[in-house]
């Protein structure tokens, strides 16, 4: 199979995400491959952050796939008519769903993100949800990014904080530098964050510094070394790996 062929199977989610796209690493097996590499590939549980964010990307990039989405109208997700209408699944709340359509008219009431978002009027300069694989230190990895911006060559990121005052510090917790240093390495563009607050509903533009980039690549890195001993070493025991380190 060729690159052509593997990107148009890349582009189903069903594929990115199941066994098919299981054969590239991505950014969300770095937390796990630093911390506990034995546990990389174990599905993570969703949480209604993950939902919450995912839904903004949606009604922004891709608002004709909103319907996948279930929504509950209950204050929390403890009520008896939440748990009878989600069935054991995680589901947004009505509450969310307003906050987070408030939270797109913002941004894209914003003549900068608006144009970074939707490109020129006059021919298709922006591609959304943009599949791509690369080799990087000896593996195989992937990437979906939310924008491609041709004109401006900038891979676009949408995200949503809980307070962006802290968002340098939230893009290292989440490995956003990690993030920013892949799609760079997949793209061959620059890469930026579009943030909003949940709360305050401020909105933020974070670019990447020399150091931010290579701060995701040493992640990268130490991520693949991992994933080597741990999935490539042939005999390799984990009963006797530990850490040594110097205090």
């Amino acid at each position: 199979m060729n690159k052509k062929q593997i990107l148009q199977k890349l582009c189903n989610d069903e594929e990115y995400y199941g066994e098919f796209g299981n054969q590239f690493l991505s950014n969300s097996h770095i937390s796990k491959l630093l911390k506990d590499p034995l546990r990389a590939f174990e599905p993570s549980k969703p949480s209604p952050a993950f939902l919450v964010g995912g839904y903004f990307h949606t009604c922004i990039l891709e608002p004709d796939k909103l319907d996948k989405y279930k929504v509950v109208k209950s204050t929390t997700r403890n009520t008896k008519q939440y748990k009878d209408v989600a069935g054991g699944e995680l589901c947004l709340l009505q509450h969310e769903v307003d906050t987070i359509e408030l939270m797109r008219e913002k941004v894209m009431a914003n003549d900068i993100c608006n144009e970074l978002i939707r490109g020129s009027d006059f021919e298709r300069t922006v591609d959304y949800e943009v599949p791509m694989v690369t080799e990087l230190f000896g593996n195989k990895w992937k990437g979906k990014a939310d924008i491609v911006n041709h004109e401006e060559k900038l891979i676009i990121d949408l995200k949503t904080t809980a307070d962006i005052e802290k968002f340098q510090w939230s893009a290292s917790k989440y490995n956003y530098d990690s993030q920013a240093y892949i799609y760079s390495k997949l793209f061959g563009y620059e890469f930026l964050f579009i943030v909003i607050d949940k709360n305050t509903h401020q909105i933020g533009m974070f670019d990447c510094s020399p150091q931010f980039y290579e701060r995701g690549e040493d992640k990268v890195r130490k991520a693949s070394e991992a994933y080597d001993l741990f999935y490539k070493t042939k005999d390799f025991d984990p009963k006797q790996y530990f850490i040594s380190k110097t205090l």
